[in-house]
C-alpha cells in the first residue's frame, strides 16, 4: 500500500503542475501532458507491477474498445445536454476545457491522445492503481465489494487529482470516465481494451465530435 500511495502522489504532483492556476500558465499543456504520460508509463512498468502482454484476442479487444468508446461518448452527449440546462456555470467550464487545444494543431493533439496520453492513463490508473488497490482488498469477504470497491476508489482518486483545475465539470467528467473504464477493465480483464476505449474516446470527444 505504501508504494501505491507514492505512485498516486507522483500522479497528483504531475496533475497539479498541469492544471493548477499557480503553475499551468508557465507550462505548455500538451508538452507537459506528454511528459506526464511518459512518466506514468515508466513508473507503472518499473514500480507499479504492470506487465504489458499481447492480447489473446486482438480483434475482440479492439471491437469492445470501439463500442465502449461510442457508448461513453453517448453518455457524455446526454450529460452535456442536461448539464448546460441545469447549471449556469456548465457551459463556461466546458468551454475552458476545450480552450486547452487553442493554438495547437488538432492533428498533433489527436496523435498524442491516441498513442501516448490515452494509453498512458489506462496503463497507470487501471493497469497499475486499480490492480494494486484490488490486491490490497482481496481479504474482503463480500465478493461484490472486493470486486467493485477498487473500481470506485481508483475512480475517486482519478477524479480528485483533477481538483487543481477548480473545474467542477472536468472533475465530474474524470469521475464518470474513471468508473466507466474501471468497470470495463474489471469485466473485460484486458488492459488493451480500455486503452483502445480511452484513446478513441479522447480523440472523438476532444477533436472529432467535441461538445
Amino acid at each position: 500500500m505504501k508504494r501505491t500511495i507514492i505512485l498516486v502522489f507522483t500522479a497528483a504532483v504531475l496533475w497539479f503542475l498541469m492544471f493548477s492556476p499557480w503553475t499551468s500558465g508557465y507550462l505548455n499543456f500538451w508538452l507537459s501532458m506528454s511528459v506526464s504520460g511518459a512518466v506514468l508509463i515508466a513508473i507503472s512498468l518499473l514500480y507499479g507491477g504492470v506487465r504489458i502482454s499481447k492480447p489473446s484476442k486482438i480483434v475482440s479487444s479492439v471491437l469492445v474498445g470501439v463500442v465502449s468508446a461510442v457508448l461513453l461518448w453517448g453518455i457524455f452527449w446526454v450529460g452535456n445536454y442536461l448539464s448546460v440546462r441545469w447549471f449556469d456555470f456548465a457551459q463556461d467550464q466546458i468551454g475552458t476545457i476545450y480552450e486547452m487545444k487553442t493554438g495547437t494543431d488538432s492533428l498533433y493533439i489527436g496523435i498524442l491522445l491516441l498513442f501516448l496520453i490515452g494509453p498512458a492513463e489506462e496503463i497507470f490508473w487501471r493497469g497499475c492503481i486499480q490492480n494494486r488497490i484490488a490486491c490490497s482488498m482481496k481479504h474482503i469477504s463480500n465478493r461484490f465489494f472486493s470486486d467493485y470497491l477498487p473500481v470506485v476508489v481508483s475512480a475517486l482518486i482519478y477524479a480528485l487529482v483533477h481538483i487543481w483545475s477548480f473545474n467542477f465539470m472536468l472533475i465530474m467528467a474524470a469521475l464518470v470516465c474513471g468508473v466507466f473504464w474501471g468497470i470495463l477493465y474489471k469485466l473485460d480483464g484486458r488492459l488493451s481494451t480500455v486503452i483502445v476505449s480511452h484513446a478513441l474516446w479522447d480523440v472523438a470527444a476532444f477533436i472529432l465530435f467535441s461538445f
